[in-house]
């Protein structure tokens, strides 16, 4: 199908910001699963001049503000075709190799819940096995309530709440993967909901990697691993990585942060249609 993204964050500052830098992993790509048809990245209206591909394979752009702004609109949209891979990604040829995805982070520091949970899904039956009853359990502990945790929650804090996001669900998911020895990176983008088209915040996922499929992902927030409703946009270790938009600022006073994203289907057009057209423009 064809979705529709257009993904605004709005800050507001009490005092004027003298100087300030960001940097945005806001650009999806081209890859299994998904076909960037269009996208753009403004800053107050303006393209960001400076990108580059990080470490983890993240298009990233980096702005800096050098007078004394009130606020800065940062606007991210365009249209991403997507096809359901039944949650596998698969093997990928890139710069980063799995392994370098067993390693723990402040955000997926084991403590006693991940090592009690991991031991809890281990399963005779297959790593696949596992890793499903991971979802499971993890979808069943943490009660997704939106505002019950911050950037810094790290999954044992939340796995001891028992409340949190898509993103605790998903440190939670990653951390106990790599107590199970399975290379396991998080995942931010965006989700198409059901009658649900305005929404506050990006999505969050996970995915491991499965011996003999490469990457699968799994969405413990949702219980359910992803498909053509989803849209990748950054990975790394953890949240830290892959977060939208991140940076320093000089001066005094508050900040105060708006998202407002869209996420709809594009109507009238079958996949035989957009797959044809897809083709044309490549």
């Amino acid at each position: 199908m064809r979705i529709a993204i257009h993904h605004t964050s709005h800050y507001q500052y009490e005092q004027p910001v003298p100087y300030a830098l960001q940097r945005l992993r806001l650009r999806p790509q081209s890859g299994p699963g998904q076909n960037v048809l269009e996208w753009r990245v403004t800053v107050d209206g303006v393209e960001p001049g400076t990108s580059w591909t990080d470490g983890f394979g993240n298009r990233a752009d980096l702005v800096r503000h050098e007078r004394n702004k009130l606020e800065i609109v940062i606007v991210a949209a365009g249209t991403v075709e997507t096809v359901d891979m039944a949650g596998i990604y698969g093997v990928t040829y890139d710069t980063t190799p799995p392994w370098i995805y067993e390693r723990e982070t402040l955000l997926t520091k084991p403590g006693e819940r991940v090592q009690a949970l991991a031991e809890s899904v281990r399963a005779s039956s297959g790593q696949l096995d596992s890793l499903h009853r991971l979802m499971n359990a993890v979808h069943t502990m943490i009660v997704y309530k939106p505002g019950s945790t911050g950037v810094g929650t790290d999954a044992e804090t939340a796995l001891r709440d028992g409340s949190g996001v898509c993103q605790d669900h998903t440190h939670a998911f990653i951390a106990a993967a790599r107590q199970l020895g399975v290379p396991a990176r998080y995942i931010s983008g965006y989700l198409l909901m059901e009658d649900v088209a305005q929404q506050s915040a990006s999505h969050a996922w996970a995915e491991a990697h499965v011996d003999g499929l490469g990457w699968v992902g799994f969405d413990a927030a949702n219980d359910t691993c992803p498909d053509d409703r989803y849209v990748r946009t950054a990975t790394g270790l953890d949240y830290r990585d892959a977060m939208p938009v991140s940076g320093v600022r000089s001066g005094q006073g508050a900040e105060t942060l708006t998202v407002e994203i869209s996420v709809t289907q594009v109507p009238g057009q079958s996949q035989s249609q957009s797959q044809n057209q897809s083709q044309s423009q490549n």
